[in-house]
């Protein structure tokens, strides 16, 4: 039997039969092993079916990484249904809004989060069953009932009361297994929705060029709410590897010595991260020379960062992927790559296939600019509930019943079919009559010495139709020592007249995702 052909919770049946006494995951100063992590998962799906959930039925995931959070996906797919993890820090209308959007059929919450999740039950049309975990679930029982809020009880008397067998399931692997929602650039959260067959795929692609095996320890800093965190998990199951789920990067210096003591393997971070790590002085944590990689994705990495790296894991080879939350990974620069290939964003990840087309959707020639095409068994099956949007982004390929992705970014390749990312599209800036890519603005930014970090959009000009407009966080040492005209004579020196910024605002940060992803929503 193919591994995941009846649903990805083989992954973790397999890792139980096979090692049930290896530690599995690490939340805090509990370890817990292969074989008890499948038991609670099968409790928890156990009391999900208690709870009337059945097979497609969506089950939502409120809180920040721990155990629960981690074993409640297994036990969502114990019980035939379709999880997402949505972040801590998500607020009660938008919750309220993927309540109704998804017809959630039941929830587990961290009690910590009682106050978001009480109030989108009073915003939303329909209050599914939730179930309450955590240090404070006494208390977020008392303010459920206070807030009327029906059917609200204790997760972890529930889940005890259930019998540790594997519920009897009937997923196969062209069901839905998890829905991830994302904002994109602007609009309404769209739920990605993936089947266990993209699950199944995209495990097996990332941990094949990453050359992962059941004795790798990986430290997982990212949110199980994003991608990029998620599939630790999802790929740390599949391989029956180890994971150290924390709950964030909030103290840089307690995470190194965590992975220390944990003797890492696996590092995946995002460049904020690594840029952290690079400010870090006369501390008592040696570099961590166990460390044989580290994956980084979100945004480009800078020789900065790749000094932080080599300081803190001399031995580690560096992985630059490039990603979206349709299909998981679309590919990945070769470390042998990474000094002949600056800005690249690498070749397509084992599977899968990639071009660039023009604005009438025919295939460029190398080193042409347009529209990211790919395919691959990863990509989505579509928006939860959208079909025009996803009829945008998936559309036939010349063999029946395939889709491609038209993934809406702006990309070209080089001669040796090597992919660099130029922008999203809707990001594009049209200003004097000409495109200018914010990335391109940014690359340059960068590159002067002081700037930490940086935004670049468009904003509304009754000359130009559009201006130019760069937000900029300056390092500590650097803090007045630039003015605006100043950064920009310094980019009329790099960049065409037109892709200079017309203003220059100094910010003493800039918005960022939970993952640090710079946020430009906003920004005017």
């Amino acid at each position: 039997m193919v591994l995941g052909a009846r649903g990805v919770a083989e992954f973790l049946e397999a890792s139980a039969a096979r090692s049930p006494d290896k530690v599995g995951l690490v939340t805090g100063k509990t370890s817990h092993t292969w074989g008890a992590l499948d038991a609670w998962a099968n409790r928890i799906g156990h009391a999900l079916r208690a709870k009337g959930v059945g097979r497609g039925d969506r089950v939502l995931i409120f809180g920040d990484n721990s155990a629960e959070v981690a074993v409640s996906i297994w036990g969502a797919l114990k019980a035939d249904a379709v999880f997402f993890v949505v972040n801590a820090q998500v607020k009660a209308e938008k919750l309220a809004y993927m309540f109704d959007d998804a017809g959630v059929a039941a929830v587990i919450a961290d009690a910590a989060l009682a106050t978001a999740w009480t109030e989108a039950c009073k915003l939303a049309e329909t209050v599914p069953p939730i179930l309450v975990h955590g240090a404070q679930t006494a208390r977020a029982l008392e303010m459920a009932s206070a807030a009327g809020v029906p059917r609200v009880e204790s997760f972890a008397e529930l889940v005890a009361a259930q019998h540790p067998t594997a519920p009897a399931r009937s997923t196969i692997d062209v069901d839905l297994a998890a829905i991830i929602y994302t904002s994109g650039s602007t609009g309404e959260p769209k739920g990605a929705m993936l089947t266990h067959r993209n699950v199944a795929f995209a495990s097996w692609s990332v941990t094949t060029l990453l050359e992962n095996t059941a004795d790798d320890v990986i430290i997982g800093v990212v949110p199980l709410a994003f991608n990029y965190g998620l599939y630790q998990w999802l790929m740390t199951v599949r391989l029956g590897a180890t994971l150290v789920l924390e709950r964030s990067f909030a103290f840089p210096v307690a995470i190194l010595q965590r992975a220390a003591e944990t003797g890492a393997t696996g590092f995946p971070g995002v460049p904020t991260m690594y840029a952290l790590l690079g400010e870090l002085k006369d501390i008592p944590v040696q570099p961590l020379t166990k460390v044989r990689y580290v994956t980084s994705t979100a945004a480009a990495l800078l020789p900065k960062h790749f000094e932080a790296i080599a300081r803190w894991f001399p031995n580690a080879k560096v992985y630059s992927m490039y990603g979206l939350t349709e299909c998981k990974r679309v590919s990945w620069l070769p470390p042998a790559d990474l000094a002949r290939k600056p800005g690249c964003v690498g070749v397509p990840i084992p599977g899968t296939e990639f071009w660039v087309v023009d604005a009438e959707g025919r295939r460029h020639d190398r080193s042409a600019e347009g529209e990211l095409v790919v395919r691959g068994s990863h990509i989505m099956a579509g928006y939860w509930r959208k079909p025009e949007v996803t009829a945008r982004y998936l559309r036939p390929a010349a063999l029946p019943n395939e889709v491609l992705f038209y993934t809406g970014d702006y990309a070209r390749l080089d001669d040796e079919g090597y992919l660099y990312f130029i922008a999203r599209m809707d990001e594009v800036i049209k200003t004097r009559g000409e495109k200018v890519a914010p990335r391109e603005v940014e690359a340059a930014l960068e590159r002067i010495e002081g700037v930490r970090e940086c935004a670049v959009v468009g904003v509304p000009d009754a000359i130009l139709g559009a201006a130019v407009k760069a937000f900029v966080v300056l390092s500590d040492e650097y803090q007045g020592r630039y003015t605006e005209k100043d950064l920009m004579l310094r980019l009329g020196q790099m960049l065409e007249a037109y892709m200079v910024p017309k203003q220059v605002e100094f910010r003493p940060s800039l918005p960022k995702t939970a993952m640090g992803k710079i946020v430009k929503k906003g920004l005017s």
